[in-house]
This record gives C-alpha cells, structure tokens and sequence, in this order.
C-alpha cells in the first residue's frame, strides 16, 4: 500500500512553505531518504491541527508588468500526513474577487478540486490532469496549492551538507507532468523545504521555487515570503504571507461544495 503522505513547495505554494512543524521535534541523525521526505511532508504542510493566512501575490511578467492577487488560505487536517482540505478565497483585484479555490488532498490518489467563479456563479470541477497548470494566472500552478504525491516520483538524496539536505526526485510518469526532474533543498534543522530547482524534458532548468523570508510563529518555522521564477518565459511570482495563525479551531463542514457560494467568516476577515 502507498503511504499516505505528500511533499511539495508553494506557496508554494502557495501554500507550500505556510505550514511547518517546530525544529525541536524534529533531530535528523543517520535518517533514511524516505525519512528526510516524510519529514519535510510533515513541516511543509502539517503544523497544528489547522491553519490560516493572508497571502498577497506579485505576478510579473518579462516586460516587467505586474499583477496582484489577495487572498485568504483556510487549512485543516483529518491526520498528520494524511488527508487535508485547504479553502482558498480571493479578495482582489476585482475580477476575481469572491473567486473560491477548494481542494481535498486525498494521499495516495488524486485529489478533489473545484473553482467557483462568481461572475458566472459556476462551480468548475478541475480535472487531474489540470494540476500542473497555472494557478490564476501566477507562476504557481495548482498542484502547488495541495502539494505533490510523494509516491509520484523516485527520490535521491544526492548531497548533505552542513545545513541542507539536497534530493534529487524523477516523476515515475513523465507523461504526466512538464518537467524530467527537480531538485529540492530541505532544512536539515526544521525540514522546511527552502529550494525546488525543476529541469524540463531537454534536461535544461527552467523553474525555481524558494523561500525568501522565515519567521517563527507560534513556534514553528513559518515561511512568510516565498518566490517562484519561470526562467522560460522572464516572468516570476512573489507571495507574502501575513496574519498568520494555527490552531483556530476551524470546521471541517466549511471546506465543503456548500461553502463555496456563501465563504465563512474566517475567510472573509
């Protein structure tokens, strides 16, 4: 049976670097990769029993033209390292404001994901094979949002240094995503992963994932500002976290198709 894990950047993202766990859980002593991966599953995503965000995102084009986004990320956990739901609402700019991202992170398989789009009041149901497209128009895609599988991918740890572990994962399908390989830097005191470099199929890099700023909040190595840069096409995205707070006691009914027309109020503070 796969285990029942994920690990993954964002925000990324987004969201992807919000959720940590405290350093002092976490000695790494003669740890096996599959460990350090776990681990860094643990504090990319799982800190507390749930969490909550303000995200403001600067997308930039190789023109130097930006845009902005806003919005508040709802998390919670069913278990450490299992399934999860994350509620994305969007406040600005105005053509995407009341715009809901939902997702069900089922490890193992893939996730439930829908987009509700308040100027057609339509909820959108986004396909799997969607995941690694762009997340409103960012430098994120979707996958970020809930993480990647780690049983998608074989890993190498390929370098430990004094203050990273640095692994090397190769998609078992590469049908299914753009890249051949990415590269990631863990922590080796908190696990938190800091860098993603992802090579394209010719081999050549083409995508980084990092975090710029990290804070200790409520105890945990909080990621507060992260960046991912598309070396193809000049352009990157920059998202800085803010009111940040875990342990909120949020409630699973909220994450939930019911919810998506009408957000809680935690949502729209």
């Amino acid at each position: 049976m796969k285990k029942n894990k994920t690990v993954s950047f964002v925000m990324g993202g987004l969201l992807l670097l919000f959720f940590s766990l405290p350093s002092a859980l976490l000695a790494a002593e003669s740890l096996t990769v599959d460990q350090i991966v776990e681990r860094a599953n643990l504090a990319a995503y799982y800190a507390g029993k749930d969490g909550r965000a303000t995200v403001k995102m600067v997308i930039t084009d190789a023109q130097g033209r930006t845009r902005r986004r806003e919005f508040t990320i709802l998390r919670y956990d069913l278990e450490d390292g299992g399934e999860q739901y994350f509620y994305v609402y969007f406040k600005e700019p105005a053509d995407v404001r009341k715009m809901v991202y939902l997702v069900h992170k089922h490890p193992g398989k893939d996730d439930d994901r829908w987009l509700y789009l308040p100027a057609l009041d339509l909820v959108k149901r986004i396909a799997a094979s969607d995941k690694r497209t762009s997340f409103v128009g960012s430098h994120f895609v979707y996958e970020d949002v809930s993480g990647r599988g780690i049983e998608e991918d074989s890993h190498e740890l390929v370098e430990t240094s004094d203050q990273y572990y640095v692994l090397n994962n190769v998609p078992k399908d590469p049908r299914s995503v753009e890249f051949s390989s990415y590269k990631i830097w863990i922590d080796r005191k908190t696990f938190m992963p800091m860098k993603a470099e992802y090579l394209d199929r010719e081999g050549q890099l083409y995508r980084v994932v990092e975090a710029l700023e990290v804070k200790d909040i409520q105890g945990y190595p909080t990621v507060v500002r992260s960046q991912v840069k598309d070396l193809a096409s000049g352009g990157q995205t920059i998202s800085e976290f803010s009111r940040i707070s875990y342990d909120i006691g949020l409630k699973e009914n909220i994450f939930t198709e019911r919810y998506l027309r009408r957000p809680p109020r935690a949502a729209r503070r």
